[in-house]
């Protein structure tokens, strides 16, 4: 399904540029209106996390959404995956969220939820875009809708976000580094920690609307890391903008990524008998995590790029525990979409639980070196590429070479003339030289 402006979650780009204006916004929210919230008079939540453009683009789908006669909910600054649950809890019949996520503050983008706190259905997403191309009219003044605040929406997600571990979980003192990113979960991540026990020193909890993943959170996390080797602390958390994406730091400072955490819930779930069935990653998890998994029994499936991939794969098969490296992990036992709190309060629990440090914990699993190059090509090149004979002979032939102990990624960018060549192995400097003599044949045979 060719869509214009939809991308794989929502739409995104930087502020000012066509689609993300505010007079586009403000047609997108009468869209939405239309299409998800006609005669629904339940209500649209709306949440945002710490952009300054979010007070724009919140006022611009607020009149676009009235105008098509939806109600409005409007949370504030939120997390992400609270929205999601809060679109489920206060019975809306969608959820909004105004972030860029990981970007940087002069970007920004709008994602949506379904009633039931999960990603829009394509066709769903399709019907928006061809609302877009209809003429904006506003229904009469007695049909218009209506918005309010939810003066108690950080207190509920709070709530929700701890009664995730089982009742009586202490994290008994733990000392914990938590960088929130400038972003959204500035102040109920600190809540959530503390209530349940930990001793928590906050940083990146200081948004000013420009500052949001600045040299900060899970896509830059050296002043988490930094932070926990300099204080003694026992591990480091760090969130991204939006709060749907979570790393750690063992008490070293070494940073645990998401295919290290996917490791610890995974293992400690199989060893306690409540693991549903296997593991999804994606074709990008590395290859460390799918042995580490099949020495303990455990399946293991990848999926393109992508949480909504990865959602689609564990509905598919029944199972709940999937994610990424970067620390997009989604448990569908716990909660309808990445939530980085969530996931990071699992593997607080495997530590009180077992006594052991984070340190211990990750031993389990040992994480292959990784080479990734991004070689220009004509996009002619990008879209054909695996039409070329040479590309192929070389892949096989490094595949060879491999034997068995590694893999080969090659895949297109999805908004560049790029082709992403990233190999996987147990010896760096092997892997670093096949590499480059695979990108030196992309190079020869695509480049723009």
């Amino acid at each position: 399904m060719s869509r214009k402006y939809f991308g794989t979650d929502g739409v995104r780009g930087r502020v000012g540029v066509h689609p993300i204006t505010a007079d586009w916004i403000l047609r997108l929210g009468r869209a939405v209106g239309i299409v998800l919230a006609r005669n629904d008079k339940r209500g649209v939540v709306i949440g945002k996390d710490t952009r300054i453009s979010g007070y724009m683009f919140e006022s611009a789908l607020e009149a676009g959404l009235a105008a098509a006669g939806a109600n409005v909910l409007l949370l504030g600054p939120m997390p992400t995956p609270a929205v999601a649950y809060l679109t489920r809890t206060l019975y809306a019949c969608a959820g909004i969220v105004i972030s860029a996520s990981h970007n940087p503050y002069e970007d920004n983008g709008i994602k949506f939820f379904s009633a039931s706190g999960e990603k829009l259905a394509d066709e769903v997403e399709q019907a928006i875009e061809d609302e877009m191309d209809q003429p904006f009219v506003t229904v009469s003044s007695a049909q218009m809708g209506r918005a309010a605040r939810v003066d108690d929406a950080a207190g509920r997600y709070i709530e929700f976000c701890k009664g995730t571990v089982p009742f009586g979980t202490l994290l008994g003192g733990l000392r914990i580094t938590l960088d929130c990113a400038n972003g959204a979960t500035y102040k109920v991540a600190p809540a959530v920690l503390r209530e349940l026990g930990a001793r928590v020193h906050v940083i990146g909890n200081t948004p000013d609307g420009l500052n949001i993943n600045e040299r900060c959170g899970s896509t830059e996390p050296q002043a988490m890391q930094d932070h926990v080797v300099r204080t003694g602390a026992d591990l480091g958390i760090a969130l991204d903008g939006d709060g749907d994406r979570v790393v750690f730091a063992d008490s070293d400072g070494e940073l645990v990524d998401g295919d290290e955490l996917l490791y610890i819930i995974a293992s400690t779930r199989k060893a306690a008998g409540t693991l549903s069935g296997g593991v999804v990653g994606t074709v990008m998890t590395n290859f460390g995590l799918e042995l580490a998994l099949a020495k303990l029994g455990i399946p293991f499936v990848r999926t393109a790029v992508g949480d909504r991939h990865i959602h689609r794969a564990l509905i598919e098969n029944g199972w709940t525990l999937g994610g990424e490296a970067s620390g997009h992990l989604l448990s569908l036992d716990r909660t309808s979409t990445g939530d980085g709190i969530v996931s990071a309060l699992q593997v607080l629990e495997v530590m009180e639980r077992s006594g052991k440090t984070l340190k211990q914990l990750r031993q389990g699993m040992q994480k292959f070196p990784q080479t990734m190059i991004n070689v220009p090509v004509s996009e002619s090149g990008r879209q054909h590429f695996q039409d070329s004979e040479a590309i192929s002979s070389a892949v096989r032939a490094v595949e060879l070479e491999l034997n068995g102990r590694g893999r080969v990624i090659l895949r297109p960018s999805g908004t560049e003339p790029l082709i992403r060549v990233t190999l996987e192995g147990a010896d760096p400097s092997q892997v670093e030289r096949l590499a480059n003599q695979l990108a030196d044949t992309v190079r020869t045979e695509l480049g723009g």
